[in-house]
């Protein structure tokens, strides 16, 4: 690691800043964090030790300060404890633990506190941050009976485990501020508030726990959650977001700062986006504001950008990381937005005893336009004149002084007189990065190619019957599942067309070890479906597809229930013929093992008898002239498992009329498609559980997929005046647009779920008044 924290920090040194290793304990009071007995206005970055450059020259970045007071970042419990040598059950435990390198998290504290700056230790462990699973080690999901992030003893055992073993490190190196080290702020969980409905009973507990469990480590400086508006004394709840001073409830105590833990400087991007350009004035006026509203911690998420090295990106997020911050990708200063936001922290701190001590007071000075004004008994006096109008500026009048305030603009005055800072006056110098060109690597001779091979029918390292779900597979360790079998073809399905659902991002087909296309996931849209005409000759093929994952899920309810890679492969003839390969063995075809039902289908048949293994499944009569109706096909016939061998079956037909042998086919019966349409004045089912005594019990939708699968996507959901039913549905004049979304994170990655019918399920107050209101839901199961 060496000089990986200076590398990173001393850009973002303030200066002339004077810090004392001996801050003593940390706390605070409505007005602020109290550091060694003092008040603090505090401007913090985010830097990522994982994602951020090593070989920044720093010898003359010092007197570049950008006027910070801390860096704040992340723990990143998948990079630190990636194995796990023993899942679930008691200690001992052998642990693996990595803090080698660009992990080395000692050194990046140590590193910050040589220049000065504080520390803000958000250790989570689930942190989101567009990173893989969420910061959470994928072994987490094999633990026997965990549920993530809910009152549950595996979950919560693992991470009192991580959580302790990182305040522990601290501890031991002496790096909280109670220990004169740099660490005055530390989080446990991040955004909590925005899935705790998913957990109904399970969510509350939890919360409590976290913050019990982490108060009781006695780290002597306070600690934070952010989106937590009911964070338990004394845990103080934070706010996250591009305008915390317009969006925050603020704290749920009085006793309790205000505090910023996530200003975006920018948003993370996906491939196929634009970057968001935020601009260095809109930051500013933000951040301006939530100061004269009566903040005192801030924190720039990023301040400095990074690369997702390794893959770490979450879903589809690009490998470049905030590549808009004040401080690039690479290091490098990103003008006009640093040198604004530095000359912001200096006019805020030169009313540092006025926000602090003095006392606050709100005017309105037009319908759009306010001031905030900050008056100590002496008569010192700090003042912050707002124009919140987005299109047009404003003449105000304050104290016998008229003032031009430009559209989203906010001045200040540190006498109350003076303005030495407009948040949409911008001083600072642009800069522009350039390409250039230092060698072409344009001699063939210096490289070489190296195909990776097509993984055929009995090449693969390890064969199931059907389709493994590819993250408990591949175990997370890589985007890449190769799915292969072999197919008997006979031409008698007419044309083949390979149709392909997968809950992977892309698909590849080849077919006998020739490409035959290709398919990506749309936006919005749950599932890849790729659909392609195939050739194929007389007799056995293989199929070969590459399911691809462009990184794992970072957040939601449930993580540990999410699926990825192929859930349904079908190949469909000209002839309206389909055979579904979902329960071939992709790596030794047999009679169709599994849990779903047999068939045997006799469509090509007429009138007869048929034995399977000398059991007779019974007499069928395929095609049958009805008088009134016409032909009337009767092709599927139930075989029991019980008939069946693993290998080996022997299938006997007694045929009385005609028909074609080479056209029957095993197929099993599955339930893939669920629904409900259930109203407000529907009995509740007697089935349902009890409701609390003398409480009505409302009507539900209840899904339940069969054993063996869960619901892989919801389809349509309606809450409101859906039209329709099961068969064709859609909204209706009155429809909650949240339904969808609401019903995903209540029963996605369920056997079952139920979702009651009734407005406070969906947000509460009343979506349509005086209609009677319906819930339609359309699921999958995978």
């Amino acid at each position: 690691m060496g000089t990986v924290a200076a590398v990173m920090v001393a850009v973002v040194v303030a200066a002339g800043l004077a810090w004392s290793s001996s801050a003593g304990n940390v706390t605070y009071d409505g007005r602020s964090l109290i550091i060694g007995g003092q008040r603090k206005i505090l401007f913090s970055g985010s830097i990522h030790y994982p994602e951020a450059r090593r070989d920044v020259a720093v010898s003359h970045t010092e007197s570049q300060g950008g006027g910070l007071d801390a860096i704040q970042t992340y723990v990143f419990w998948n990079v630190h404890e990636p194995f796990r040598d023993r899942l679930g059950g008691p200690p001992p435990f052998s642990d693996r633990y990595d803090f080698a390198g660009r992990y080395d998290l000692v050194r990046f504290v140590k590193e910050i506190q040589a220049q000065g700056l504080y520390v803000s230790l958000r250790i989570g462990p689930f942190i989101e941050s567009e990173w893989k699973y969420g910061g959470l080690p994928f072994w987490l999901h094999d633990v026997p009976g965990i549920v993530f992030r809910s009152d549950n003893e595996p979950f919560k055992f693992h991470m009192q485990r991580f959580v302790s073993k990182i305040v522990s490190m601290m501890k031991s190196e002496r790096l909280f501020a109670s220990q004169g080290g740099p660490i005055i702020l530390s989080q446990i969980e991040n955004e909590y508030q925005n899935v705790e409905p998913a957990f109904h009973a399970k969510g509350p507990p939890y919360v409590r726990w976290a913050a019990a469990m982490a108060v009781g480590l006695e780290t002597g400086v306070p600690w934070m959650m952010c989106k937590q508006d009911d964070a338990p004394d004394p845990v103080i709840n934070a706010c996250n977001g591009m305008n915390c001073a317009e969006t925050f409830k603020g704290p749920n105590s009085p006793n309790k700062p205000l505090l910023w833990t996530e200003n975006w400087t920018s948003m993370f991007q996906r491939f196929g986006e634009e970057p968001y350009i935020r601009t260095a004035e809109d930051i500013a006026f933000a951040t301006a504001l939530f100061i004269a509203r009566g903040g005192s911690f801030v924190n720039y998420y990023m301040y400095h950008g990074g690369t997702n090295f390794g893959g770490f990106g979450s879903s589809y997020v690009t490998t470049s990381y905030y590549d808009q911050a004040p401080i690039d990708e690479y290091g490098l200063i990103r003008q006009p937005k640093w040198g604004h936001l530095r000359e912001l922290h200096a006019a805020v701190k030169s009313c540092s005893d006025a926000l602090l001590t003095g006392r606050h007071k709100n005017f309105s000075l037009g319908q759009l336009q306010e001031v905030n004004v900050f008056e100590e008994a002496s008569g010192k006096c700090a003042a912050f004149l707002s124009n919140s109008d987005r299109r047009h500026s404003a003449t105000v009048q304050f104290r016998n002084a008229v003032y031009e305030l430009p559209a989203k603009s906010i001045s200040i005055l540190p006498d109350c007189h003076t303005v030495v800072f407009n948040t949409a006056k911008v001083n600072s110098q642009w800069r522009t990065r350039s390409n250039t060109v230092r060698q072409v690597l344009d001699h063939p001779e210096r490289w070489g190619a190296f195909g990776d091979r097509i993984v055929s029918m009995g090449a693969a390292p390890f064969s199931a019957t059907g389709l493994l779900e590819q993250m408990t597979t591949t175990k997370a360790e890589t985007d890449y599942l190769w799915y292969s079998t072999s197919y008997e073809y006979r031409s008698r399905i007419g044309r083949p067309v390979l149709h392909v659902y997968s809950l992977g991002h892309v698909v590849h087909a080849f077919i006998n070890g020739v490409y035959a296309g290709s398919s990506r996931d749309v936006p919005g849209v749950p599932g890849t479906v790729l659909e392609k005409e195939i050739a194929l000759h007389q007799g056995e093929n293989n199929i070969s597809l590459l399911s691809v994952m462009v990184g794992l899920p970072d957040s939601g309810a449930y993580l540990e229930r999410r699926v990825a890679g192929l859930r349904r492969v079908t190949i469909r003839g000209s002839r309206n013929r389909t055979e579904d390969l979902i329960r071939y063995h992709w790596d030794d075809v047999r009679f169709p093992p599994g849990v779903d039902p047999v068939a045997l289908n006799l469509g090509s048949m007429g009138k007869g008898e048929a034995w399977v293994n000398g059991l007779s499944i019974g007499r069928y009569w395929s095609r049958v002239e009805h008088r009134t109706a016409g032909l009337l096909n009767h092709c599927k016939y139930h075989i029991p498992r019980s008939f069946l061998e693993p290998s080996g079956n022997l299938l006997v037909l007694f045929e009385e009329e005609t028909g074609n042998p080479l056209q029957v086919s095993v197929d099993t019966i599955s339930v893939r498609g669920i629904c409900g349409v259930i109203s407000e004045d529907h009995p509740p089912s007697l089935f349902s559980r009890p409701p609390p005594l003398r409480q009505r019990r409302p009507p539900s939708v209840d899904l339940q997929c069969p054993a063996g699968s869960t619901i892989s996507a919801v389809d349509f959901a309606s809450f409101g005046t859906p039209t329709g039913d099961c068969r064709s549905y859609a909204t209706g004049g009155c429809h909650v647009f949240s339904s969808k979304a609401f019903v995903e994170e209540a029963c996605v990655g369920k056997e079952e779920c139920s979702i009651s019918v009734s407005a406070e399920q969906f947000g509460g107050g009343n979506p349509c008044p005086g209609a009677v209101k319906s819930l339609l839901v359309v699921a999958s199961c995978g």
